[in-house]
């Protein structure tokens, strides 16, 4: 891979409503303020797709480095938390929790899997871009 990547988005709106979002390679999605900050409520909002985002990203992680290692699993799951505070009168996200479960074969390695799980963590590039820290927890299951 030759780096550096760039990545575009746009986003469009009126004085009030929806904001569109969109990418040059895929579909628009709507946008609005969370119900924290006055929205609807029914909507993505900033704050969740930065949190869709770091899940994404550690799913992701997990599939390639799982493949370069060549270990089977079946299912992973990432639920991410992510905390909103004010940090010197800056609003800012300072934490997300991951948990993480993941399901594996029987008979499989889940001390390696468990590695391989902290090895998506630290290697994920939305987290590694962001100030606020992230937690890790597993849940390692057979079938």
């Amino acid at each position: 891979m030759n780096f550096p990547h760039d990545y575009q988005a746009t986003a469009a709106a009126g004085t009030d409503g929806n904001i569109a979002l969109s990418v040059p390679h895929a579909g628009e999605i709507a946008s609005h303020a969370p119900s924290e900050f006055g929205g609807p409520g029914d909507q993505w909002s900033p704050e969740d797709l930065l949190v869709g985002a770091v899940a994404d990203c550690f799913v992701l992680s997990f599939r390639a480095i799982s493949s370069m290692s060549k270990y089977d699993w079946s299912n992973l799951r990432c639920e991410v938390s992510g905390t909103l505070d004010k940090v010197d009168r800056n609003i800012q996200f300072t934490g997300f929790q991951l948990k993480a479960t993941l399901v594996i074969p029987a008979g499989a390695d889940a001390s390696r899997a468990q590695r391989l799980l902290e090895k998506a963590e630290a290697t994920c590039f939305i987290t590694n871009s962001l100030k606020a820290e992230t937690h890790l927890a597993t849940d390692i299951q057979t079938e």
